[in-house]
């Protein structure tokens, strides 16, 4: 089955390959650093890695550009009521936003860029929509005359026939039914930050940033451009816009967006009480894992319910996952292969295949999983699972776990390490045997202390974190 995505801009599922037949060229909006990013970004970044992920498995290259959003009206606004240069209040965000990616396990991009750090590519790009008569300047800003740009609403699929010509908007982001010209440039104001470019003093607007980086690391057109579904209208189709006015190509092969994240049924909001950090979850209690497992649960055009008895089933979840990763790795099994169950787990990575090429299917590629978990589970039980089987088993085990990348138990700071648990086993062991039990219980409760939980089993000891 070939791997399909499905296109904003076309409203079709198509089939993927890049245009080179090799490297995907994918951009991928990152945040804008003006807070910590909320569970309902990284929702978003949850897919954008996912994305990767599957590229990757599915025997491609990747060259992934990822943006940071360091200038644009609520970042001015911010630091300006801060007393601090964007650079000054911009980084601490920035930080903490990397920090939560490494927490969550994303794969890094091959590159991270910042918008303040390609400023002449902006204006370069700004000259030559002026050279072309797509922009017009109004008292001292630059603007875009999006009348100029036949297919305007193209990705969206708004029809602004009926648009006034000649309306423009100053801010970076407006009403998602509304279509105006747009600000390329904005003039220099008392106490803003400012760059001096050959399209004046001044800064740039937020949209013709990332056409900017986009272009300069990928070309004119990128295979793929993803994120979240609430940037398709104004922000991706001014990218278009922009972008192919200036070099009379498609901008984007592919548009893929991630849908809402809600929380509890309602939308996340602060008067709510119901926004969410990822530190404010992990303060909670909740470990990494267990986040990121509930983040990809559900496949990525379909709106996310986010709620605490959902964390709980996807702890349960992850339970049920790592104790069947030991059941493979200690139990023993009768010699020789039954290819019964060869032909099971051979049926569960076609099945989980098929969902992840299915437009990253991960609701599907998951119940793959729990079926085989299921079915091998009583085969176990049964004596009918053989030592044969252990391997493809646990390959498929962990091709799994190389998307969603939960397995590994997230070690809090100053965690027991496996060596010292290992360690604290033996001398356990070599108490019981001397017949010593008070101190094999004392060092069994040490471990539980810890969060290490013992079993006994006739194959001897294992050992397993809470």
């Amino acid at each position: 089955m070939a791997l399909r995505f499905y296109n904003t801009l076309t409203q079709q599922v198509q089939e993927f390959a890049p245009s080179d037949g090799k490297t995907v060229r994918m951009y991928t909006c990152g945040p804008t650093v003006y807070n910590f990013v909320h569970i309902g970004n990284l929702r978003t970044f949850t897919f954008q890695d996912l994305l990767r992920r599957w590229l990757r498995t599915s025997g491609f290259e990747l060259n992934h550009v990822m943006n940071i959003t360091d200038v644009e009206d609520k970042i001015i606004r911010s630091a300006t009521a801060a007393g601090q240069t964007i650079q000054q209040y911009t980084k601490p965000y920035e930080e903490a936003f990397l920090e939560d990616c490494k927490t969550l396990r994303f794969e890094k991009p091959e590159r991270i860029v910042r918008a303040t750090e390609h400023i002449p590519e902006m204006a370069e790009l700004i000259q030559k929509l002026t050279e072309k008569g797509l922009t017009y300047t109004s008292e001292g800003s630059v603007y875009y005359r999006i009348s100029g740009f036949k297919d305007y609403g193209k990705l969206s699929h708004n029809d602004f026939a009926g648009m006034r010509a000649g309306t423009r908007v100053d801010v970076d982001e407006y009403d998602k039914d509304d279509a105006r010209d747009f600000v390329l440039w904005k003039m220099k104001k008392d106490g803003e930050p400012s760059w001096q470019t050959s399209v004046g003093d001044g800064r740039p607007g937020w949209h013709i940033e990332c056409s900017a980086m986009a272009m300069k690391y990928l070309g004119e057109t990128l295979d793929i451009h993803a994120g979240g579904v609430d940037l398709v209208f104004p922000h991706h189709e001014n990218e278009i816009a922009q972008s192919e006015a200036a070099t009379g190509k498609p901008f984007a092969s592919f548009w893929l967006h991630s849908e809402h994240l809600i929380v509890e049924g309602q939308k996340m909001s602060k008067s709510l009480g119901n926004f969410y950090t990822l530190r404010d979850l992990i303060a909670k209690g909740y470990p990494p894992e267990i986040i990121r497992y509930l983040l990809t649960q559900v496949p990525y055009r379909n709106k996310l319910n986010f709620t605490f008895d959902g964390l709980k089933a996807a702890a349960a979840a992850i339970d049920r996952l790592r104790n069947y990763k030991l059941r493979l790795e200690t139990d023993k099994y009768p010699a020789g292969v039954n290819a019964e169950i060869e032909d099971r787990i051979a049926k569960a990575g076609a099945d989980f295949r098929g969902a992840m090429d299915d437009d990253l299917n991960t609701a599907g590629a998951l119940a793959a999983v729990f079926e085989l978990i299921r079915d091998t589970n009583t085969a176990m039980d049964g004596g009918e699972f053989k030592e044969g089987n252990r391997a493809s088993a646990l390959a498929f085990l962990k091709l799994f776990d190389s998307i969603f990348d939960v397995l590994e138990v997230t070690q809090a700071e100053g965690a027991v390490g496996d060596a010292e648990i290992d360690a604290m086993v033996a001398a356990r062991s070599a108490a019981k045997k001397a017949k010593d039990f008070v101190k094999s219980d004392a060092i069994r409760d040490e471990l539980l202390a810890k969060g290490i939980i013992l079993e006994d089993t006739k194959e001897g000891v294992r050992w397993k974190r809470k």
